[in-house]
């Protein structure tokens, strides 16, 4: 190629090769550009690194970022479609962003800073929000008057129910009571048999859910009973569930109920085996261990006691942050594990207590080994943004755990209110600190309610005359709905794989163990030349 104003060395010399040939030149080299996982997180070379330490390597972009899936094991035997989980903590978790976590794609654990009771009240909300087939309506008698209608309707946050003669399933159907009968009543003492819709469009016992679908979405109707020969109410379908998964099509659901999955944490005293029954009875599908740290005799105690008593029942077990507490939990028989000790926004255990480990060196360590066994590892901790999603994931974890991330959000049960600064922001707080280690609700009335709180027993502090704290008390800035904000880190995740070539979180993990991904650590420098350097700006996350 003609020089057009003089040819310039580059790196002194001004013999090159034939550019053909730039692809085949690369074998020249030894190893691939970069830092392979093994080198990365070499703790006795570089000490231990947390997600701000290293950086990814781009790869090749050969795919749109649509194309990207982000399946992924939350237990041996659960996936999730999304691999974001919400936190089991008070100001997180409860039944509202279990829901809507669920019908994103991921995973919400309830907290257990409460009474059993009202836990497994959060639980069945969670699992009758979305059905395929009823299979325990909400039955009542046509004795059952207006104002006991309406307090069920509100205790249960839906309405439309079955009139049957015993008022029980099994009984003979004689109408439904749906909102529109039940809105503008005044007289509240009357019965419903006076006020239900007795023109009834039913399906036979043996229909199949597809088949009872086409019905109810020709029928106009919003509800569609199931009844058998003699007219006895056998089971349910609801206009609502098939809009629901129309509108949420990556719902984390169970493939034969097609109730939303649910997932609570319990401690690891006697008290909460009583806890667990609750919990399962009210159809759990998944149960957190929820301890600081897991390698424990009590925590090994109850996963060799849950797996046996409940063998339907997935186990997850945490927190871990070394191959030796992991190594404990897997043999007693966990269906997962949870990793990170003292990396969370609001938790102070590694300044308090010094023990713990940070973050990105705990994920890959744990990870790596519990992959030998095929036991799913949740990042639990130490995730500001999208950045850190996706290293946590390259590291070798199965999903992302996120508390102070999502405490921002309406569904989040914190307290909104303005700052200082003028700023919309939202309650959050450790389940080691003062505060929710104080916090009663979890006695029920008890006169011991220190006992009986989740926030003491995740730090083995129920017996303490003195409570050490181990997490703070704040506010989060309001971050909008969960049904904006876990797309948009979605999206984010989807093009940062994207940038790194990987079409799917399990070549994302085969790439970083055979060596094919590349990692570079990030110098002090590095981490401030890769932020924002203006004096001014303002920083949208999504739109």
């Amino acid at each position: 190629m003609p020089s057009l104003n003089g040819a310039t060395p580059v790196n002194g010399s001004t013999k090159f090769l034939d550019y053909h040939t730039a692809v085949e030149a690369l074998n020249e080299y030894q190893s691939r550009d970069g830092l392979s996982i093994e080198d990365l997180v070499d703790t006795k070379q570089r000490g231990g690194l947390t997600y701000n330490d290293f950086l990814v390597l781009p790869g090749y972009i050969g795919f749109p970022a649509s194309e990207v899936v982000l399946d992924s094991p939350i237990t041996k035997r659960i996936t999730l479609k999304t691999p974001f989980v919400s936190s089991p903590m008070d100001t997180v978790t409860e039944h509202e962003m279990a829901i809507h976590m669920a019908l994103q794609g991921g995973l919400g654990v309830i907290h257990h800073n409460c009474s059993p009771d009202a836990q497994a009240d959060m639980v069945r909300k969670v699992k009758r929000y979305e059905n395929g087939f009823i299979v325990d309506p909400v039955v009542i008698s046509q004795e059952t008057t207006v104002e006991e209608a309406k307090a069920l309707k509100e205790k249960w946050g839906f309405g439309g129910f079955p009139v049957t003669e015993s008022g029980k399933l099994g009984s003979k159907l004689l109408g439904i009571v749906t909102n529109r009968d039940l809105q503008f009543e005044d007289d509240l003492s009357q019965p419903v048999a006076k006020v239900m819709v007795t023109d009834l469009v039913t399906a036979q016992l043996g229909v199949t859910l597809p088949e009872a679908n086409k019905i109810l979405a020709k029928s106009r109707k919003g509800k569609l009973p199931i009844v058998d020969k003699d007219f006895n109410l056998v089971s349910m379908i609801s206009r609502s569930d098939l809009t629901k998964n129309l509108h949420f099509p990556l719902a984390s659901k169970l493939p034969d109920s097609k109730q939303l999955i649910c997932a609570a944490a319990i401690g690891t005293r006697p008290e909460d085996k009583i806890r667990l029954q609750k919990l399962v009875d009210a159809g759990l599908d998944i149960v957190v261990l929820d301890s600081s740290q897991g390698n424990s005799m009590y925590q090994i105690e109850m996963v060799k006691w849950i797996k046996q008593e409940y063998p339907g029942l997935d186990v997850i077990g945490g927190n871990v942050v070394t191959r030796e507490q992991a190594a404990n939990l897997i043999a007693a028989g966990v269906d997962g594990l949870r990793i990170g000790m003292g990396s969370g926004s609001a938790c102070i255990t590694q300044e308090v207590m010094a023990v713990g480990r940070p973050q990105a060196a705990a994920v890959y360590s744990v990870s790596a080994f519990a992959a030998k066994f095929g036991v799913p590892c949740i990042a639990d901790g130490g995730v500001q943004n999208v950045g850190h999603i996706v290293k946590g994931l390259a590291l070798g974890a199965s999903t992302v755990m996120m508390g102070g991330l999502l405490a921002g959000t309406t569904e989040s049960p914190g307290t909104s209110f303005v700052s200082r600064e003028g700023k919309l922001v939202k309650a959050y707080r450790g389940m080691g600190s003062i505060d929710a280690m104080q916090d009663k609700k979890a006695g029920a009335g008890s006169k011991n309610s220190q006992a009986s709180n989740a926030g003491t027993a995740r730090y083995f502090s129920e017996g303490d005359s003195v409570l050490v704290a181990q997490g703070v008390s704040g506010a989060v800035a309001h971050r909008g709905s969960i049904s904006k904000f876990v797309p948009y880190l979605a999206a984010g995740l989807k093009h940062s794989m994207q940038d790194c070539g990987m079409r799917s979180l399990k070549e994302l993990h085969e790439s970083a163990a055979n060596g094919t991904l590349r990692f570079e650590v990030r110098t002090a420098s590095a981490q401030l030349e890769g932020g924002v350097n203006m004096e001014s700006y303002e920083k949208k996350l999504y739109a």
